[in-house]
């Protein structure tokens, strides 16, 4: 079973999402909140799968909260979908730094929804539909100089390879083609560099290979 902890200030929202949720056979709904304090509480005592947090909050809000929970070693499994009324660049990029495995909107089609919570347990990032090219766009303009590369010392060409199509917005199946391997094949060899790099998902590959200057700003075709 998926366990999914709900945080959000509005209870016809929770509500919503509780009952689209519990509907499914392999996730159950453990928590809900109604702030990020809340949703702080509840996360250390359940310690779900994933977290659907509302990014405007009261007493402290979804990107402050999610944070938390990912800067916490011992809650290092449970992964975070930010919900939000809208797509804002601006608040996609701090989710995305703030170590969240997702973001989604509000208004998103129900099987959007039930595709994300799947996804990100499966290690997957995911983002609403025009999301992606966006998000790495920002990255690219808001790079600095680049680190030193030598957190890329224990990856192989082929991962650093891999890496670099994470980075300008690849999925498994279009890394697939691009190498001539199977989407099986690109999946491990995203798996294991994340597992190298101690990357919680693949959004934070994406900043990985931007600030280590693996990507660079303008290769985005």
């Amino acid at each position: 079973m998926i366990r999914v902890l709900l945080a959000d200030d509005q209870i016809l929202v929770r509500a919503g999402f509780r009952a689209l949720l519990a509907a499914q056979p392999d996730i159950d709904v453990v928590a809900e909140a109604a702030d990020g304090e809340q949703a702080l509480k509840a996360v250390r005592e359940h310690r779900p799968d994933v977290v659907l947090m509302d990014i405007r909050m009261p007493l402290l809000d979804g990107l402050a909260a999610t944070r938390r929970i990912t800067e916490d070693p011992a809650l290092a499994e449970v992964k975070v979908v930010m919900l939000t009324t809208f797509e804002l660049d601006e608040y996609v990029f701090e989710a995305i730094r703030g170590g969240a495995s997702g973001f989604l909107v509000k208004d998103t089609e129900p099987e959007e929804l039930l595709r994300a919570v799947r996804a990100v347990v499966d290690g997957d990032a995911l983002l609403s539909p025009g999301v992606t090219r966006r998000l790495i766009a920002e990255f690219a303009a808001r790079s600095k100089e680049p680190a030193p590369a030598s957190v890329l010392a224990e990856l192989t060409e082929r991962e650093r390879e891999v890496m670099a199509l994470v980075g300008i917005g690849l999925s498994n199946e279009e890394i697939a083609r691009r190498l001539v391997v199977s989407p099986l094949t690109a999946k491990t060899h995203v798996s294991r560099t994340m597992v190298k790099l101690g990357a919680r998902d693949r959004a934070q590959l994406v900043v990985l290979a931007y600030e280590s200057g693996l990507v660079r700003p303008g290769w985005l075709g």
